[in-house]
């Protein structure tokens, strides 16, 4: 993994910070101020940048505006001592990831430091946006993380739904769970519009502050605050002639809500500090996990505005609905991230498959894929196998399924273990999970051999375990409490 550069000019800071991302398992390098750092990001590769806002000579956010020059989408983070709404826009303008105020809690620091990677890591991998085509048995996926992926009857109809009401200018509202697909779907119907060939804008309702989040909306004017040195179009005058997703659109503070209703309803929208309306021509695709109009009988989401957003109502069927796609996507998901990881492509097994097909995935989709890369790295041989995909606990399956294998095909298997990081002590037994062990004495056995299978690198463990490393260092935490990390005394 590439290097986190932490760039601060207070020593002790610079020391807290580093050593915090070292104990999450991140290699770190250090700089003590905006000149050397730029000259590292000339001469080095890193995963991010974590910057201060205020340092002598040469400030963090001048630092920020170096580096998307050099390189756009790498993600820097601000950090400051000294922070505003004006200087939280100004930073997030020019491409901040995310802006944290000092004191902060550490927590709180890697879990932002853990979402900018994540998604660092996914745009990095994401093919460009193109007309999307749904897959079939008899017409395999590709390559591409744009793709809806399907063979379902179902989710082939809603596709034909979608397709046909893309070319219309109705807004449209898409409520599912999460890990369905929702920006898919939304990105699905922008492709197949006669706006395809304009701006496909993504706002994430839920991850900014509500004045920041209003000035991304709808833009400010030059001297409308402190820090507004020039005008700035806002994500609907972006997306003018495209289409913008409003993402979690339920998480929206009910002043911007009133605000959104009226530029659903006039077409324009006033600019923070602005002398008068703008029109804007923008195709509106809100989505949510949660029941709008169940927030609307709370009183936190305004009914006039669901009916405006509620034109065309579309909903994703979760993954325990479609379970015919499961093998279909189990497949792609495999192939997409053994090519990822630089790896051959290996085959799922069909005890393995069983497997897969029988679990509720709460998670749905997103959570399928989690499994599916842990199982393809746990994997030492060329066929995926129930153990590599550790659900056994979770399930309560795979005894069934054992006893269903047939006798000559398991004993083939215990003459042959398969080599790798999976050879060691991967089933039940050897764990030493039995029938009628507590699901926590489960847990921390899984978490144990993880760690053991990784060589105690928590960030590796906890990818494979499909969690944060915030949550395993937690769990490590209660297990050290309770004298649980005997064994582990080099786990960092």
């Amino acid at each position: 993994m590439k290097p986190i550069l932490i760039v601060d000019d207070e020593v002790e800071m610079r020391i807290a910070m580093s050593e915090t991302l070292k104990h999450c398992g991140y290699p770190v390098e250090t700089s003590h101020n905006a000149i050397d750092a730029l000259n590292k990001v000339k001469k080095n590769e890193y995963s991010m940048v974590i910057t201060d806002m205020t340092m002598p000579k040469r400030s963090g956010l001048e630092l920020l505006k170096d580096i998307k020059k050099l390189d756009h989408d790498k993600p820097v983070l601000m950090v400051t001592a000294y922070g505003t709404i004006e200087t939280a826009v100004e930073a997030m303008k020019h491409g901040a990831f995310d802006y944290i105020l000092k004191p902060f809690k550490f927590d709180v620091f890697t879990f932002v430091v853990e979402r900018a990677l994540a998604m660092s890591e996914e745009k990095k991998y994401a093919s460009p946006p193109r007309p999307s085509k749904s897959h079939t048995k008899e017409s395999p996926p590709t390559a591409g993380i744009r793709e809806i992926i399907t063979a379902d009857a179902n989710m082939q109809k809603l596709l034909g739904i979608a397709e046909n009401l893309a070319r219309s200018k109705a807004t449209v509202l898409i409520q599912s769970e999460s890990g369905t697909g929702k920006e898919l779907l939304a990105r699905f119907i922008h492709a197949h519009s006669d706006r395809a060939d304009g701006p496909f804008v993504a706002v994430n309702c839920a991850a900014l502050p509500d004045t920041l989040l209003e000035s991304e909306m709808f833009g400010y004017r030059k001297g409308a605050f402190t820090g507004a040195i020039q005008d700035y179009k806002g994500r609907f005058e972006q997306a003018s002639g495209g289409s913008i997703l409003l993402d979690e659109i339920s998480e929206m503070a009910p002043a911007l809500q009133a605000k959104l209703l009226r530029v659903l309803q006039e077409y324009e929208i006033d600019r923070i500090g602005g002398r008068g309306p703008i029109a804007v021509d923008t195709r509106v695709i809100a989505t949510t996990n949660q029941d709008l109009l169940q927030r609307v009988e709370e009183g936190s989401f305004r009914e006039d505005l669901y009916f405006r957003l509620n034109v065309i109502p579309l909903r994703l069927p979760p993954l325990r609905e479609r379970k015919g796609d499961i093998p279909l996507l189990a497949d792609y998901l495999v192939k997409k991230h053994a090519k990822r990881n630089e790896r051959e492509a290996v085959s799922i097994s069909a005890e393995a498959m069983e497997v897969l097909c029988h679990y509720n995935w709460r998670g749905n989709v997103r959570e399928l894929e989690n499994v599916m890369e842990r199982a393809l790295l746990l994997c030492g041989g060329n066929e995926i196998d129930p153990p590599h995909l550790m659900m056994g606990a979770a399930t309560g399956i795979l005894p069934d399924i054992a006893a269903k294998a047939p006798a000559g095909k398991t004993a083939r298997k215990a003459a042959k273990p398969k080599g790798g990081i999976a050879a060691a002590r991967t089933d039940e037994a050897e764990l030493g999970i039995e029938v009628g062990m507590s699901l926590r004495e489960v847990e921390k056995k899984l978490i144990f051999e993880t760690l053991r299978k990784t060589h105690n690198n928590r960030t590796q463990a906890a990818k494979m375990l499909s969690i944060s490393i915030r949550t395993l260092r937690n769990k490590l935490n209660e297990y050290a409490g309770e004298g649980g990390l005997v064994e582990l005394d080099d786990a960092g």
